[in-house]
């Protein structure tokens, strides 16, 4: 069975910093495209962050430059996404999806055919006070 868990989400102030992980289960994280999505309820999903297993290339959203990393281990199975100097305004549901896809990072993020499949997590939660 192929699944995914974030963890690592909470409460911060502005300015702070918190780092997320996504952890694999059931496969194997090498040969995986990984993306970091953010939402929030009953709104559309945003491409946050993504690395492309077939090319390595990353992509940020234009939102989180400068601001957001996001790294892998392959032999710890996990992906993660360090987000510092932290706004009100990254306050989302933080979801985690990993494609067998051979494509660019920022197609991965941006091409909302991918979030159609893929393996995903529940999420984790986001909150940056002012």
């Amino acid at each position: 069975q192929l699944y995914i868990v974030e963890s690592g989400g909470g409460s911060v102030q502005s300015g702070g910093s918190l780092r997320l992980s996504c952890a694999v289960f059931g496969f194997t994280l090498e040969g995986y495209s990984i993306g970091w999505f953010r939402q929030a309820p009953e709104k559309g999903r945003e491409g946050v962050s993504c690395i492309s297993a077939s090319d390595a290339s990353t992509y940020y959203a234009d939102s989180v430059k400068g601001r957001f990393t996001i790294s892998r281990d392959n032999a710890k199975n996990t992906v993660y996404l360090q987000m510092n100097n932290m706004k009100p305004e990254d306050t989302f549901i933080y979801r985690c999806a990993a494609w067998l896809a051979k494509d660019t990072a920022q197609a991965l993020c941006v091409n909302t055919d991918y979030q159609n499949f893929g393996t995903w997590g529940q999420g984790t939660q986001v909150f940056v006070s002012s």
